[in-house]
């Protein structure tokens, strides 16, 4: 049976989430949920992305659950967490730290960005790295997490705590409409700040290869690393590996029960047109309707649910409600969905890029 705990985090009244406390009486559940981890179970904890499914990443048993509970293939491999770069010793190699790779750290842990790194031999269960000689690491910005991580004192794999295929979680009864029966605990700390999932980039010399857009842009990297070249995926030709080196880079991810598509068009007038056309001829065949599309323009269709994900204006909002929005659809049980696309500017790349998998890669230009 899979335990439940609630939380209750104090954010300052200037809203830095640095700084959070976790409230002294949530102590000790903290400590029960590490508890289990150390014995080798599993615990979903909130990030300041989304939530993860967490459990000891040198312990294979462990890291088996994650595997069984999420439906989640072997050769994907899984994101460490850690509560301090301290913890880096024993499973990165000393020498792939660069002056690079410390400013980026400095820059942006705690926080979204998670960096491939080689391995060190034995230092974390080959399951977490699906074999390969890298493993993707980063420090959580919330106070749940880096509470509960610092209570285990070791490295937690944490991929996002959903069953594969699915929208990640925002919120814990996400997570407990997944998992609930099939993981040890829950600690449940409110909605996730970003909404998307970490950016992963591996540096290579004087080069950045963004390989899953997120929470940290390439605009905020080169702001540290002016003199960087960095790749982004889908404008650039990344590198080729046998096998993905990080999570969101091989498998249809995020993606509703229902059929989605993805729509793509320089004249809104004419997006806007051709949706209401196709959803209208779904109607007229029987399917169950939905469209995914913004504040400034939800008044513009006719559907069985129309749903607003954020604003354009302030692309932020979007990344934030994304998840959740595609969840309404399951809910409603929406057989046939599409979705208008935004810019790819900033943190609107992460977003078009969990759009696209979402969608299985179905985009139509218009």
């Amino acid at each position: 049976m899979t335990k439940y705990w609630k939380l209750k985090p104090i954010r300052p009244d200037d809203g830095h989430q640095e700084i959070f406390q976790v409230q002294s009486s949530n102590e000790a559940i903290i400590e029960k949920a590490a508890t289990l981890l150390k014995n080798g179970q599993t615990v979903a904890f909130p990030t300041e992305t989304v939530y993860g499914l967490g459990a000891d990443a040198g312990d294979t048993n462990a890291v088996k659950l994650i595997f069984e509970a999420k439906g989640r293939p072997s050769d994907n491999p899984l994101i460490v967490h850690i509560a301090d770069t301290a913890q880096l010793k024993g499973i990165i190699r000393n020498e792939a730290i660069t002056p690079d790779i410390q400013a980026l750290m400095k820059a942006f842990w705690p926080g979204p960005l998670t960096i491939v790194l080689p391995v060190e031999t034995g230092g974390i269960s080959p399951l977490v790295t699906a074999g390969l000689p890298t493993v993707g690491v980063r420090i959580p910005d919330h106070p749940v997490a880096l509470s509960l991580l610092r209570a285990v004192n070791r490295p937690i794999a944490g991929p996002s705590a959903n069953r594969s295929g699915k929208p990640s979680p925002t919120l814990a009864s996400h997570v407990r409409e997944d998992l609930d029966g099939l993981i040890g605990g829950v600690l449940d700390g409110g909605q996730s700040g970003v909404g998307l999932e970490s950016t992963v980039i591996q540096c290579q010399n004087n080069e950045i290869f963004i390989l899953r857009p997120g929470g940290v842009t390439a605009e905020q990297m080169h702001q540290i690393l002016p003199n960087a070249h960095i790749h982004q995926p889908q404008q650039e030709a990344l590198p080729s590996f046998e096998a993905p080196i990080s999570p969101g880079t091989k498998y249809t991810h995020y993606a509703p029960k229902g059929l989605m598509q993805l729509i793509v068009g320089n004249s809104h007038k004419q997006v806007v047109a051709w949706i209401q056309k196709d959803i209208d001829a779904a109607k007229k065949r029987g399917e169950t309707t939905g469209v995914l599309t913004f504040e400034e323009y939800h008044t513009l269709y006719q559907a069985d649910m129309v749903i607003s994900c954020g604003k354009l204006s302030e692309p932020e909002t979007i990344a934030k409600s994304l998840y959740s929005a595609l969840r309404s659809f399951d809910e409603a049980k929406i057989t046939y969905i599409l979705a208008e696309s935004c810019s790819k500017e900033g943190i609107g790349l992460a977003i078009m890029n969990r759009l696209s998998r979402a969608s299985g890669h179905r985009i139509i230009h218009i």
